[in-house]
This record gives structure tokens, sequence and C-alpha cells, in this order.
């Protein structure tokens, strides 16, 4: 990561605290966790400060946590722009299918292998195997 970016980024938000880690986070309220080593260290630190900007904190259901990561992405793609920083859809994508293939494994049913559904609490149901009436 280039030095001057992040101090860049430290004085355009100053609301916002980075501290070295070895993954990339943010928790609130307001401290964005970043690995100054990784590939891509600049696109995702602009990453985490979209949650942070966003004001993402939870979810309940995994549509949800998809939906926040893609406008932490989005986010991210506007402060690209600003700070030119080269915004990699490939990346970005592949990013994102982390979260998908996640959810996709989290609505399998492991009993029967049909796919779940969830309610507004989180909770998984399957059609098949749960007594719906």
């Amino acid at each position: 990561m280039d030095a001057t970016f992040i101090q860049k980024i430290r004085s355009d938000f100053p609301e916002f605290v980075f501290k070295p880690a070895e993954r990339f986070s943010f928790r609130m309220p307001r401290t964005i966790f970043v690995n100054f080593e990784a590939e891509k260290a600049n696109l995702l630190t602009l990453h985490e400060l979209g949650h942070a900007i966003l004001g993402h904190t939870s979810f309940n259901t995994g549509v949800e946590r998809v939906k926040m990561e893609r406008a932490a992405w989005e986010e991210a793609r506007k402060l690209a722009k600003i700070y030119e920083v080269e915004f990699d859809e490939d990346f970005v994508e592949a990013k994102l299918d982390t979260y998908r293939d996640w959810l996709d494994k989290k609505t399998r049913c492991p009993k029967c292998g049909l796919t779940r559904f969830q309610d507004p609490e989180g909770n998984f149901h399957c059609p098949r195997c749960e007594n719906f009436s």
C-alpha cells in the first residue's frame, strides 16, 4: 500500500481509525482494519471505508449481507475515482462471488439438498423437510 494513500485517507476521514490487521474489516463505531501488505490493499481499504461511510452495522439475512457487500463496493467505486485507485471489476466480482457462494452453501438443506428459504430473523427453513401445514 502506498503510504501517501493511507495518509490522505486518514486526513480526509478523521472520524475513522485505520489499524493494521491480517484481514480487512470494519467494526463499529469507527475502526477500519487494514492489511497494508495485501494485494489490492488500496481498493480493499476503500471497500471497508465504504462500509463505514454507509454505516453498515449488521444484517439479519444472507441476502442483506450480499446487498451490503455490493453497496460497499459501489461506494468504493466512487472513492476509487477520487483517489485514483484502479477499480478492478474482475477482482470485485471474485470477492462478491465468495459471498454468493457462502449464501448458496448456507441455503442448501443439509438433509435433502433443497434450497431453503430464510425468514426475516435469519432462520433457515426447508419446504421439504419441515411441515408447513
